[in-house]
């Protein structure tokens, strides 16, 4: 995104620390850190953050700001575990966005995505955007998503994001920076996900590379 990554003040814990997706403590964002756009039930293209799933787990209500949108490209693969995995690979990004938004770290849709170390660094991240006062609107397209089912309750998703339609704004005034893109707004993520006893694929740990060529060209 455009989301201009937190001020420098409050960046400087980046290399120790989150990634977009807050599912890990190793984030080689070139102290440029970023957070995922909105959105939860991958699709061919968009999905509504309150689209409810096909399996009868009870879910947390995630609803959205108006003004934040993400757009998911390519995100089933006909394969019903394969897609289940990156549904809630989706579900992730969009509880972390619902965080950052909601200006709290300690939402119910963090706690039931995240897990391990990637709930801890989520909830670091989410407190970095309140320790500089910022939020942000716009646009987030994640698109080239790649599983990798590892055996039946573990597998590895990656996958890219576009921030160049996202920018940073501020929480109280309001006012928004329009930082114009460069390579810097997108990121290619690695993330390991874990499926639990209730059936939940949660993000358990993962990283992330800002101005990753691969997502860029």
């Amino acid at each position: 995104m455009k989301r201009r990554a937190l001020p420098v003040a409050t960046a400087l814990a980046a290399t120790a620390a989150l990634l977009l997706t807050a599912c890990s403590s190793n984030d080689d964002s070139k102290d440029k850190d970023k957070i995922a756009g909105t959105a939860t039930e991958p699709s061919g293209a968009s999905a509504s953050p309150s689209a409810s799933a096909s399996d009868s787990i009870e879910r947390p209500d995630i609803t959205l700001a108006n003004d934040v949108e993400d757009v998911f490209e390519g995100w089933k693969t006909g394969d019903a575990t394969e897609d289940a995995v990156l549904a809630d690979a989706a579900r992730a990004q969009t509880a972390m966005n619902d965080a950052i938004l909601k200006g709290k770290a300690d939402t119910p849709g963090l706690t039931f995505y995240y897990e391990g170390k990637a709930l801890t660094s989520s909830v670091k991240w989410v407190q970095k955007w309140l320790d500089a006062g910022i939020t942000y609107t716009g646009t987030t397209r994640y698109f080239n998503p790649k599983v990798e089912l590892f055996d039946s309750k573990s597998a590895g998703v990656s996958f890219c994001s576009d921030e160049t339609k996202a920018y940073n704004k501020d929480r109280k005034t309001g006012t928004v920076d329009k930082t114009p893109a460069t390579e810097d707004s997108y990121v290619l993520y690695n993330t390991r996900l874990e499926k639990n006893r209730q059936g939940v694929w949660q993000t358990t740990d993962g990283t992330s590379v800002r101005g990753s060529k691969s997502c860029a060209s």
